[in-house]
């Protein structure tokens, strides 16, 4: 790792991690192409948009798609340390293909967090519910695995703009964390982008100093720059290079605030 404290690829997540040894990170967060683009529709700021996203997320059947989830999964089983965590972030079009194969290849599931989004996008077609909540599932290596869970800064930290969560009270299993707002986007923006404040508390909740972190579908750099912002060390990887530039931006941007404290 270099002096600042983060490192990019521009790769395939499989290929790379092929790479690198067993039991190197303490925590990954994975937010895999959900597969979706499929020539619908959506509506984002009040636009009409298509769902299509480019090629890393057209879906090839619902039995190659398991067996890539399974692929990449079992990767960062390898490269996970034996006391790491992983999160993996989704909707119901790929939660359940990964949380099933998680279990098939020894992972234990810690929780299913739902990530309650406020300011959701509606429904166009008005013919089911509005969706308006992503799953996230925690998981440990294995079953007696003593993985990191820092308890009290989730009870006691301050976490104002979620209604959910009372002062003082244990963290619940849903979490009302708005989208990415614009100044997260001023370098640019990623379809399927997280907010800093989800991952923040990802990072606070499953990680210690100095700790580090991969996520194999970088995408712009969401969580290397929570990592970073909280003294951790990051690792990230994604296909695309338009979206590794962005990220770079951000971590740059990220590394100048944090050396500037």
């Amino acid at each position: 790792m270099t002096k600042k404290q983060y490192r990019l690829y521009c790769a395939d997540c499989l290929k790379k991690l092929a790479e690198i040894p067993e039991n190197t990170f303490d925590m990954i967060f994975a937010d895999p192409p959900y597969l979706l683009s499929n020539g619908g529709i959506t509506c984002q700021n009040g636009c009409v948009v298509s769902v299509n996203k480019g090629d890393w997320d057209k879906s090839h059947g619902l039995s190659e798609d398991f067996e890539f989830h399974k692929k990449w999964l079992c990767t960062c089983h390898r490269v996970l340390k034996p006391n790491g965590t992983l999160w993996v972030s989704g909707t119901y079009h790929s939660i359940y293909s990964c949380g099933f194969a998680m279990q098939l290849l020894g992972f234990h599931i810690l929780n299913d967090i739902a990530w309650f989004k406020p300011n959701a996008s509606p429904n166009m077609s008005c013919r089911y519910f509005t969706a308006s909540h992503e799953t996230l599932l925690w998981a440990r290596k294995s079953k007696n695995a003593k993985h990191t869970f820092n308890y009290e800064a989730m009870k006691k930290g301050s976490f104002p703009k979620d209604f959910i969560k009372k002062p003082d009270c244990q963290m619940r299993s849903v979490w009302a964390i708005g989208t990415p707002t614009k100044s997260e986007k001023i370098y640019g923006k990623h379809p399927t982008q997280k907010p800093v404040e989800l991952l923040e508390r990802i990072v606070l909740a499953s990680t210690n100093p100095g700790d580090l972190i991969l996520d194999p579908f970088m995408g712009s750099g969401t969580t290397g720059v929570a990592a970073l912002k909280h003294g951790r060390r990051f690792v990230g990887i994604d296909m695309e290079s338009q979206f590794v530039e962005l990220a770079e931006k951000r971590l740059y941007d990220a590394s100048e605030k944090k050396d500037k404290k």
